[in-house]
């Protein structure tokens, strides 16, 4: 091994965020300390994604077992990487600051130990807890977060969905009469993203449409006469959402904003027009990861229809807003349940299905990881929609963040692809306290 490779330590959440983070180091020396082998075993048994990442990484780490010493390193040839698992005895020489007693300190000892060991090599601990990388900053141990995917960049990086562009005068006109009109040669579109067309000369003097891949032309907007179950745009973030949810060539669908932005309203109304008024879909299928916010109280009791009401609660609240405010709406919703018109249920089921000619609404996506959102599009069947909506500032899963979690993931994936489209909802409309606790709180 030459000098100066980089040797990478791995903390436990790396690998329950991705259990395949293994094989993403190419020319490095990956050290496993025994301690997060130790804290994987502890969540094996987990039935959720954590689990299943944790057996993931324990059968591979056997896999690999077989074909060598793990602690004199076993080479993954596709990577130029060895991949090592190391004793806690090579920490044992901690910084009096650190309790030994603690895992993540021994397991920036792993990192310190290797420090001085190999002293002309790089040396970095990838981890996804910030305090830990605070401790080892404070040793001059290189740390970092795990970012899998490089193309997601910064929170600040994010692509809205949408652009404004400054045009020429008897540009917008044009585009009114023409119903369609070739962007500025400058413009750089991709597919179905929105645009806000400015006169240069008259600010004042604007349109907006959306970039058709297909046509490879901005085009007019769906702006139905009437309402979608009485819901109007109440701005243009909404229209564009309003154009990308009716749209049948559209069959992926994101929206990201904050609270009261309408995400979860505008797909309802919009999931039960095209499913009951226009016949487009068989069933209009809710679903939502479940999640607690704040501490967990515990189990529920009754069956299961019972245990899953307070978290599907907000979606059944929804849907009898839009089905009128007199006392008849819950028995609307439930009427349209027993029909098999509407289904709202966990995602917790969804493995293994296939879900043809629906539409399907996935709410709070910001708490699913990539694997489960590739998981839950994959069920799409032929004729089938998927939205997904959520807020990048209220994740409550400990395991990701606004940059990596599964939602962000699919929106940088799926952007310029002529059957997705993705708006970035900021103006709140719920009402003025919700707008001013989500801007200022």
């Amino acid at each position: 091994m030459e000098d100066a490779r980089m040797k990478t330590v791995l903390d436990t959440n790396v690998i329950l965020f991705d259990a395949t983070a293994l094989t993403k180091f190419r020319n490095s020396d990956v050290y496993i300390p025994i301690s997060v082998v130790e804290e994987i075993d502890r969540f094996k048994r987990d039935l959720g994604e954590v689990g299943r990442n944790a057996r993931y990484f324990s059968r591979f780490v056997d896999d690999l077992r077989s074909q060598g010493n793990l602690a004199d390193g076993v080479k993954l040839e596709s990577q130029n990487s060895f991949i090592f698992v190391v004793t806690d005895q090579e920490t044992t020489h901690l910084p009096k600051e650190l309790d030994s007693n603690i895992a993540d300190n021994r397991i920036l000892g792993t990192a310190i130990y290797l420090q001085s060991a190999f002293p002309k090599h790089h040396i970095q601990l990838v981890t996804k807890d910030i305090n830990l990388r605070i401790k080892a900053d404070v040793f001059k141990i290189t740390s970092k977060d795990y970012e899998p995917d490089q193309t997601l960049g910064t929170e600040e990086d994010f692509y809205s969905g949408r652009k404004e562009l400054s045009v020429e005068t008897g540009f917008i006109d044009r585009f009114y009469e023409d119903k369609k009109i070739t962007p500025p040669e400058n413009a750089k579109l991709l597919a179905n993203q929105y645009v806000i067309l400015k006169d240069a000369s008259n600010p004042n003097h604007s349109a907006i449409g959306r970039y058709s891949g297909a046509e490879q032309c901005i085009v007019p907007l769906i702006s139905p006469t009437d309402s979608i179950w009485g819901i109007h745009p109440r701005n243009v973030e909404q229209s564009f959402a309003f154009d990308a949810l009716l749209n049948d060539d559209i069959l992926f669908v994101s929206l990201v904003g904050k609270a009261g932005t309408g995400k979860t309203l505008l797909a309802l109304a919009t999931g039960l027009y095209k499913t009951l008024d226009e016949g487009r879909f068989q069933r209009l299928l809710v679903s939502r990861p479940i999640f607690p916010m704040g501490k967990d109280i515990g189990y529920l009791p009754g069956d299961i229809e019972q245990k899953l009401n307070p978290w599907m609660q907000p979606i059944f609240d929804n849907v009898e807003f839009l089905m009128g405010a007199d006392k008849k709406a819950a028995g609307r919703t439930q009427e349209l349940i027993h029909q098999g018109m509407l289904n709202i249920e966990p995602l917790t089921y969804i493995r293994g299905r296939s879900i043809p000619n629906q539409y399907l609404i996935v709410d709070e996506a910001q708490n699913l990881t990539p694997h489960e959102i590739k998981t839950i599009v994959t069920r799409a069947g032929e004729g089938t929609k998927v939205v997904l909506t959520g807020d990048r500032h209220q994740i409550d899963n400990p395991y990701i963040d606004a940059v990596n979690s599964g939602l962000s993931y699919s929106v940088e994936k799926f952007k310029g692809y002529d059957i997705a489209a993705h708006i970035a909802l900021n103006k709140g409309e719920r009402s003025p306290l919700a707008e001013l606790a989500a801007n200022v709180l």
